[in-house]
């Protein structure tokens, strides 16, 4: 048995054990715990060890970054206070960052480009709440407020203490503040333990080199988790794990005198708004800042009472860790920037109409709503904007059922038209913008209305008079639709009766006498039979070949429409319009309808006839997808890129494309629970780097874009963010039965701004979200955040990109969060994209597996690229989804783009829902979790799928891309407790014939081995049960309690051995034990106890304390190297000889929670270049590490980039206390 333990003293560079390896980082995302403005120049961000600057300037972007820490997280950042003003001749700044038990003095010069240490790290004895700067005699010295209720006066040339004071009252602080210029006058702010405030003097120490608490501020009901104080008012601001923010008037603190403020403190003002633990509080002139747990950043109006004036959400779940507040002063506001536990940086601008307290309410929930006044004759039934932004700079466009038009503008309502007696009990309405003339250019709007007896009236609204009036048909005008098109006007749909949809393309000209009109009749659509034959959506698609339109309509189907020159001459040739009016009336006069049981309408075989009679003059559906929104109607269309999104009241949006076969649907994307009347969906403009815009995405690329979700969520319009699963935007408007318009901001939607319109009980009401800001710089992400909540595991799909520093790694992550993400990850630079986020599980994501195949361009000096991969995850719930992943390379410069398609999806309580005699059967268990899965069999039809599961179970799936569904082929109760991990191996006898086993260890310590070979080599796909083994081959007894991760891997023993080969099974469980394993497989030519092989356990090995904690993962890198990680942070390199294993490496990992692991081989040691491999390691964040060959010229000491952590322990300095 050989001794697992790992000397204490690993460096977080790189650390050779035998010499042989080296490893470093390569890129990394992890909590942000720390953020600091240095003036209004740089933002200076902690993720675990490394300190990034970003420039503010013009174009924000990272400029430089160091790994400073080692193995601590940076936990806060204290930039030198300047003395008078500032020089330009004095370019350089000194910062110290400070966390966990050490503390570091850098500089950063160079205009931001160039960080460098000033000095060793200086390692204290207790952990650093706070750092401040001091005066000295010679020089400036370091104030550290230590986590036990201690100061001690650093000297950061010296590394020395030169002054260590501690308060009477020795508890443990949760945060800490240190004030005060001097070491004499300084005062410590302390949130203890038991929820109180403590301040005392460390400068007033006695003779026993204590001091007393001088005040003592009770009042939260929590432990305290951030400080903040500003002198010029006093106040100090505290945010607890109560989930409140309190201020107290304390005076000044720190000042000259030596004093502790006012002797008897006060408490201001006590903010409630979280929804979870406060994390952290920061003040400026009349606002407090506070970020927590929720994932918002309140802005605090102290002089509107201390409600909450703004509120930020940019984050995934986990919370904001960081906040940080610019000074501000240059005019234009402040800078607002928050660090979230998903690992991404969001800079916020906030304006100086804000610090007066002019804004309103909170961004995301609309608390105000303006009554427009409307003064008309009649009830306001419809209504609809014209402009972009928010409405007071738009035109409010009102129907009334009285026939009359109203337009709202400047403030004042006019008459705008009055219609005649066919408008007045019913009426239509839709507007278009377009582009006008003169100063009302950008508020110019085309207004079409559709009556009972098929009168379509269009006029433009600065000069109603100039309108014409249509015909639709004899009967009712169901709706009403605008297509914008070219130039100054667009496309016109009505739709009439029997399904008959008539075109028009109308543009707006200036003529002599003032605006005119010029409408084209186009050929009508022709809607397929069935009950509410309508449309409610469409969009136009100009291609190459023919002009495309897709339709929705109310049944809830989608419509593909091809027109072609054909019909354009058709029409202009026979003078369909007044033919189309004749057609119409017949088929309304003479209209034979039945109803089925679901209420579609049944034609008749005189409608059969009147159809047929059409097909010439109409244009028919080239593909239909009939009722794919369910049956409350389609309710938005659009295209971007080459692909459809469509949305409908069925709680889903669908993102398709036109293939050579029609509509096809990609990836259904599902809102908010509860959510289920969508309307439409907005596209966001992507905050591409400098970069990224030069190489941008062709039109027609196929890459799905961003977008957010509009509907309603029972009386609440909502806008809905899918990615970061939140409401940017809610109004309480009474639900979706009434007539409403959205107005988002000019560049598209400034996450959750924007007003709506709408109509309530008569009454024309305006939303008006506070915090508005009509630029997108209030908004931007610095940096790219993953998942909130931890990620469970993580899977490698290739490569894709030209090489050197074009190449991306493209990776997928499963997360607590139910989510999946597509990561593209550059090791060059360390650079992390996210390409694309799926939400379709309903619980946390804890196994992913890939089939992988690689496609390259005819031309590869030239074409980059592009992988195809099918993804299967699975997790909570027994839920299993399918996907295709098409990641397509964009040249040297630009990000893969990343295409899902969603192929099927399963759980087992529906599939038990859908046995036949189930009553007979025992229901499946609905809280059961997939725990592991592998591929048993990659074939060309199907894909065999083996997956361990918490309910004792060992199942066996397939899956098909060509029917789209999973089946359930087999499943096997041996284990009767929970299954924990599950691998397979495939090798081949003397004969050439496949032998497949099927691993699989659960809750007991024992590993269960199956024969697959029969299931993987059957000739019928899926391969029916039967031929599934009964129970395992061999049980080898492996751990203690449970095996939580499983590697194998074989090898053929040689020539002369063509009957015999051996597995090597590796395993990682709860007792943090390394196990393996040597299995010796012996083939038969007859069948023994139905198995044609043998298998004996050979040799087994173990390392008792390969890891301080349970083994999460292990992972095989080459035959006899292993990897494997824990939640002790570790990741240890493992080589497997003939006498055991040795370790061959091993690197304290900044990931916390270690859970998952993915391992492969460069292409760089294929060439012999010295570069061994990747790991990438998954938990509260992701790492990918390099694994160099020390003898083929790894480095081994870190570099002091952003690829790794700098130095070793010859650049720590152990701070004595004595």
């Amino acid at each position: 048995m050989l001794s697992g333990a790992v000397d204490e003293r690993l460096s977080a560079g790189s650390v050779s054990m035998s010499v042989m390896m080296a490893i470093e980082t390569a890129a990394l995302v992890v909590p942000v715990t720390a953020l600091e403005f240095l003036r209004e120049e740089y933002l200076l961000t902690g993720e675990g060890p490394i300190l990034t600057v970003y420039r503010l300037q013009s174009q924000t972007k990272a400029s430089t970054s160091l790994s400073v820490l080692l193995n601590y997280r940076i936990h806060g950042i204290r930039p030198k206070p300047q003395t008078g003003v500032r020089r330009t001749s004095d370019p350089d700044d000194e910062v110290v960052v400070f966390g966990g038990k050490a503390v570091r003095l850098l500089r950063l010069s160079a205009g931001g480009q160039r960080l460098e240490p000033l000095g060793p790290l200086m390692e204290l004895p207790d952990w650093a709440l706070d750092v401040s700067w001091v005066s000295g005699e010679k020089g400036p010295l370091l104030g550290v407020a230590l986590a036990h209720n201690a100061a001690l006066l650093l000297d950061p040339v010296e590394s020395c203490v030169l002054a260590l004071c501690s308060c009477q009252e020795g508890c443990l602080l949760y945060s800490a503040l240190l004030l005060g210029g001097n070491w004499e006058d300084s005062v410590l702010v302390g949130g203890t333990v038991f929820n109180q405030l403590v301040l005392w003097r460390p400068g007033g120490a006695q003779p026993d080199g204590k001091a007393p608490v001088e005040r003592r501020l009770p009042g939260h009901s929590g432990v305290i988790f951030s400080l903040c104080y500003r002198r010029e008012t006093g106040w100090l601001a505290s945010a607890s794990d109560d989930r409140s923010v309190r201020v107290w008037g304390v005076g000044d603190l720190g000042g000259a005198g030596g004093g502790c403020g006012d002797p008897s403190p006060t408490c201001l003002r006590v903010l409630y708004g979280h929804q979870a633990r406060v994390f952290s509080v920061k003040l400026s002139p009349g606002r407090v800042y506070s970020a927590g747990e929720d994932g918002a950043c309140l802005l605090w109006d102290w002089g509107g009472g201390g409600r909450v004036a703004r509120t930020l959400k940019g984050h995934r779940s986990g919370g904001v860790r960081a906040l940080a507040v610019s000074e501000g002063g240059d005019g234009q506001g402040r800078w607002v920037a928050t660090g979230g536990a998903d690992g991404g940086i969001r800079l916020w601008r906030v304006g100086g109409e804000e610090e007066k307290g002019d804004a309103e309410g909170g961004q995301g929930e609309a608390e105000s709503l303006v009554d427009l006044g409307f003064q008309g004759r009649g009830v306001p039934k419809v209504v609809g904007v014209v402009g972009d932004g928010h409405w007071i700079q738009g035109r409010v466009v009102v129907n009334t059922d009285h026939g009359e038009v109203y337009l709202y503008e400047g403030g004042r309502w006019g008459l705008l038209w009055e219609g005649g007696p066919e408008f007045q009990s019913y009426c239509v309405m839709e507007v278009l913008r377009v582009r006008g003339w003169g100063a009302a250019a950008s508020r110019e709007g085309l207004c079409a209305l559709g009556s009972l007896s098929g009168g379509v009236q269009v006029f433009p609204l600065s000069q109603p008079g100039a309108g014409v009036l249509l015909r639709a048909g004899p009967g009712k005008v169901h709706s009403v639709l605008w297509v914008k098109g070219q130039g100054r006007g667009g496309y016109l749909l009505a739709s009439g009766a029997e399904g008959l949809v008539h075109r028009w393309q109308v543009e707006v000209e200036m003529r002599d006498t003032g605006l005119a009109l010029r409408v084209e009749p186009l050929c009508p659509l022709l809607l397929p039979p069935c009950a509410k034959r309508w449309l409610t959506a469409v969009v136009y698609l100009n291609r190459p070949q023919g002009a495309l339109w897709v339709c929705g309509d109310r049944r809830g189907s989608l419509l593909l429409f091809e027109e072609s020159e054909h019909h354009q001459e058709k029409k202009r040739g026979a003078g369909e319009e007044h033919e189309d009016e004749e057609m119409g009336r017949d088929a309304h006069n003479g209209l034979v309808e039945s109803h089925d049981e679901k209420g579609d309408v049944i034609v008749g075989e005189e409608d059969e006839e009147r159809e047929a009679s059409r097909a010439g003059l109409t244009l028919q559906p080239v593909s239909s997808l009939f009722g794919v929104h369910g049956k409350q109607g389609v309710t938005w269309v659009s295209e971007h890129r080459g692909l459809l999104y469509s949305a409908g009241r069925d709680g889903c949006v669908r993102v398709l494309r036109v293939g050579p076969e029609g509509l096809e649907v990609l990836r259904v994307q599902r809102a908010c629970r509860g959510m289920e009347w969508l309307e439409r969906v907005l596209l966001l403009e992507p905050q591409d780097s400098e970069e990224e815009q030069r190489a941008q995405e062709p039109e027609g690329s196929g890459k799905e874009a961003r977008f957010v979700i509009v509907g309603f969520h029972s009386v609440h319009f909502v806008v809905w963010d899918p990615v970061r699963q939140e409401r940017l935007l809610s109004v309480p408007c009474g639900g979706g039965h009434r007539s409403w318009s959205y107005c988002p901001h000019q560049d598209g939607l400034s996450m959750g701004q924007g007003a709506l319109v709408f109509i309530k009980q008569g009454v024309v009401l305006a939303s008006e979200p506070s915090g508005e800001a009509p630029s997108r710089a209030g908004s931007l992400d610095l940096r790219q955040g993953l998942h909130g909540r931890g990620v469970g595991c993580v899977c490698r799909l290739g490569v894709v990109g030209e090489a050197g520093e074009g190449r991306w790694e493209v990776l997928v992550t499963g997360g607590e969060d139910t989510s999946l993400t597509v990561l593209a990850v550059r090791p060059q630079t360390g650079a992390v994209r996210v390409l694309s986020v799926i939400t379709d599980h309903i619980s946390n994501v804890r196994t992913l597996t890939a089939v992988k195949r690689l496609d390259r361009g005819t031309d590869e000096q030239t074409a980059a690229q592009s992988l195809s991969a099918l993804l299967v995850s699975a997790g909570g719930r027994a839920q299993m989804q399918c996907y295709r992943l098409l990641i397509g390379g964009n040249g040297q410069l630009g990000l893969p783009s990343c295409q899902v398609i969603q192929v099927a999806s399963h759980r087992l309580d529906d599939q038990w829902e859908r046995m036949r005699n189930r009553h007979k059967t025992v229901k499946m268990d609905a809280e059961t979790r997939y725990m592991s899965i592998a591929v048993v069999d990659d074939g060309t039809e199907s894909v065999l799928l083996a997956l361990a599961c918490s309910d004792g179970a060992v199942r066996l799936f397939s899956v098909s891309e060509l029917r789209g569904k999973f089946e359930l082929l087999w499943e096997s109760f041996h284990h009767e407790r929970c299954v924990l991990s599950i691998a397979t191996c495939s090798l081949e006898d003397g004969q050439g014939n496949r032998r497949v086993f099927l691993f699989s260890a659960a809750t007991d310590g024992r590993i269960a081995v199956w024969d697959m070979s029969t299931v993987a080599n059957s000739e019928d796909k899926p391969p029916t049960a039967a031929l599934a083994p009964t129970s395992p081959c061999l049980t080898v007894p492996a751990h203690q309690s449970g095996v939580n991760t499983l590697a194998v891997w074989e090898e053929g023993l040689g020539a002369g051995h063509t009957d015999e080969a051996r597995i090597t099974l590796a395993s990682g469980g709860d007792d943090g034990q390394l196990s393996v394993a040597l299995i010796r497989v012996q083939y038969q030519g007859e069948a023994v106890g139905g198995s044609r092989v043998c298998l004996q356990l050979q040799s087994q090995w173990s390392v008792a304390l390969a890891h301080a904690a349970p083994l999460t993962a292990l992972r095989m890198l080459s035959p006899g190297l292993l990897v494997s990680t824990s939640p002790d942070q570790r990741v240890c390199l493992w080589r497997l000889a003939t006498t055991g294993l040795s370790q061959q490496g091993a690197l304290l990992s900044h990931v916390a929670d270690a859970a998952g692991l993915e391992v492969w081989i460069g292409a760089e040691a294929v060439s012999g270049c010295g570069n061994r491999g990747w790991v990438v390691v998954c938990g509260q964040g992701l790492q990918l590490l390099n694994l160099t060959d020390m003898e083929g010229g790894g480095n081994r000491e870190g570099k002091t980039g952003r690829k790794s952590w700098v130095g070793g322990r010859e650049d720590c300095v152990k701070v004595s206390l004595h």
